[in-house]
């Protein structure tokens, strides 16, 4: 009898996301009149759900609190879409999550956020953790909830993997029990200050694994005293919305599924390249034969590349 495969368990936030396509992002006090508008289903955790079941290898459920609205149900089947198993919280009293971003023509954006029902998830509702391989959690649900399931998650042998976005300072009792940190250029800072280069701050954080993401630079890692980079693969920027999220999602699975860190470094690096050559969030996470596709063409990556993204981070 072949074993069930362990899966990866997402707890965290689902939006749906109201898109405008404009010249720049407004400036404070500044109107901008947009261009397209649109829906998309998205969330932290959410897209996180979506590029993990995407990126294949283990199956994937996603704890997640929805309201009692229309936009609910555009989320919920988009998940089930992707192949993700929710496991829903439903708020009588807290509509669904929304989040209104306004999308440059260079791809950058400006995201507000109203969490909702996102808000409702509460320690009690974390299902059985006996199946799981990795829990991956943000921060767009209560800290106190996130710090619980990572707590429960480590006293059960599950590994916590944790993209501290958005940033903010972290109780020592969830950095405790986190594996896998992921965090961006301002996310590190936030938790590790402001003193010395990536190298430095991520000397200063005590967690076994910390992988920062570095945009169009690629990613660093240190991971039980090993540092790693991967530079990133250059494409054609359309929207970057979901493009942390693809990698958070396509790394937790690659980690699942057993591969070396530096080969799920890679995949993740691939992935969220091509979530940026789309528009929205979940609409935009590639499938892991697409990925696949672009690494075979994909350029392994010159000793410059790396040598310039081990000065940027002051390796050398």
């Amino acid at each position: 009898m072949t074993a069930t495969p362990r899966h990866i368990l997402v707890a965290g936030s689902a939006n749906l996301d109201f898109v405008v396509r404009a010249a720049h992002v407004p400036a404070p006090g500044e109107t901008v009149l947009g261009r397209d508008f649109a829906t998309f289903p998205g969330g932290k955790g959410a897209n996180q759900a979506v590029a993990a079941a995407r990126a294949g290898g283990a199956p994937t459920r996603m704890l997640l609190g929805l309201g009692e609205d229309a936009f609910a149900a555009t989320l919920e089947a988009s998940l089930r879409d992707a192949g993700v198993d929710p496991v829903i919280v439903r708020s009588r009293k807290l509509p669904t999550g929304t989040a209104f971003i306004c999308l440059s023509d260079d791809a950058e954006n400006a995201i507000t956020v109203a969490p909702g029902a996102n808000n409702a998830l509460r320690a009690s509702d974390l299902p059985p953790l006996a199946a799981a391989s990795h829990l991956l959690l943000q921060l767009e649900t209560p800290i106190e909830t996130v710090t619980a399931y990572a707590a429960t998650a480590r006293h059960a042998g599950v590994k916590v993997v944790l993209n501290a976005a958005p940033a903010r300072p972290l109780p020592d009792a969830l950095l405790r029990a986190v594996d896998v940190l992921i965090v961006n250029e301002g996310e590190l800072e936030t938790l590790a200050g402001a003193e010395g280069g990536i190298a430095d701050r991520l000397d200063r954080l005590a967690m076994p694994c910390v992988v920062v993401t570095l945009g169009a630079r690629g990613c660093i890692a240190r991971c039980d005293g090993e540092v790693i980079v991967q530079p990133a693969f250059p494409v054609v920027a359309v929207d970057t919305t979901a493009a942390g999220d693809t990698f958070c999602g396509a790394l937790a699975a690659c980690l699942a599924r057993g591969e070396a860190l530096a080969d799920g470094l890679r995949y993740a690096c691939a992935a969220s390249a091509l979530a940026c050559m789309r528009l929205g969030a979940q609409a935009s996470i590639p499938a892991r034969e697409a990925v696949e596709a672009f690494l075979r063409d994909a350029p392994a990556g010159s000793p410059q590349a790396r040598q310039a993204l081990a000065a940027h981070c002051g390796l050398i």
